[in-house]
């Protein structure tokens, strides 16, 4: 997990708690302070240092330096190969852990596997939809050429395989579609759950990131740079260029009710 200053202490306790009471537990939490935090934040942490002394390993630096980098930064401090990703306001499923470490155990030659995931707001008794992604190999290579093939809170990957590809890009939004993608690109095996593994919570903060323009920005320059190395067309690039463009242009109500109507089940 990477920690943000800005986010909410009820939401990180949540977060650590569907890890620390996972079917399967993992045997190490890496937790790296992306900068200065809150005092309410850190009591978050202490606690559960203190309740699980053995179990997390806090790491961070004094000046945020965005999510890529702690991401990176992170993955270093991680003893082992299987890595799960986690943000700090989602909520994974209590048997996330195990049927994914199961799911490799099963395909050897995997590099990612992700799962669908249910968004909710509130509470996760309040279900707005769910993100389903492709999980044959094949579709999701393809998928990857223009949308993100992955939901990145639920993936899980092997931390030899990431650095192999040089980890997280700079750029400040969609690190993870950049990064798959060139392990993709790159010959890497994946799949995907079609069950969601994971509440991705959705909030106004959601909605303000996907009507940024730094966000439109950053995808757009992604599929840029999968057209440079060949993985995208140029037809892709133009698609993708057009419609993100044209999301950013829109009412905000009006891309919101896109997402809910064509880009969610």
């Amino acid at each position: 997990m990477a920690l943000y200053i800005k986010e909410k202490p009820e939401y990180l306790n949540l977060a650590i708690k569907s890890m620390v009471e996972q079917t399967l537990k993992p045997d190490e939490i890496v937790i790296v302070k992306d900068g200065e935090i809150t005092v309410e934040l850190q009591a978050i942490l202490d606690y559960y240092t203190e309740e699980y002394p053995k179990l997390f390993n806090i790491v961070g630096y004094e000046r945020n330096m965005g999510l890529g980098f702690a991401l990176n930064y992170g993955l270093k401090h991680c003893k082992n190969d299987l890595v799960a990703r986690m943000d700090t306001d989602d909520i994974s499923k209590p048997n996330r852990c195990m049927k994914q470490v199961k799911a490799f155990e099963r395909f050897p030659d995997c590099a990612i596997i992700g799962s669908a995931v249910e968004e909710f707001y509130g509470n996760t008794d309040n279900i707005t939809g769910c993100r389903a992604v492709p999980s044959d190999y094949i579709e999701i290579y393809q998928f990857a050429k223009r949308r993100s093939a992955f939901n990145h809170p639920s993936v899980m990957y092997r931390k030899s395989k990431v650095l192999e590809f040089g980890g997280y890009s700079t750029l400040r939004r969609n690190q993870d579609v950049d990064l798959f993608g060139r392990m993709l690109y790159g010959g890497c095996k994946a799949t995907n759950f079609k069950e969601s593994l994971l509440w991705f919570r959705s909030d106004e903060n959601l909605a303000k990131r996907r009507k940024s323009w730094e966000n439109t920005w950053s995808y757009i320059e992604t599929i840029r740079r999968f057209w440079r190395i060949g993985y995208s067309s140029f037809f892709d690039f133009v698609i993708v260029a057009g419609a993100q463009t044209l999301m950013y242009l829109m009412p905000i109500n009006v891309q919101n009710l896109i997402y809910r109507i064509f880009l969610r089940k």
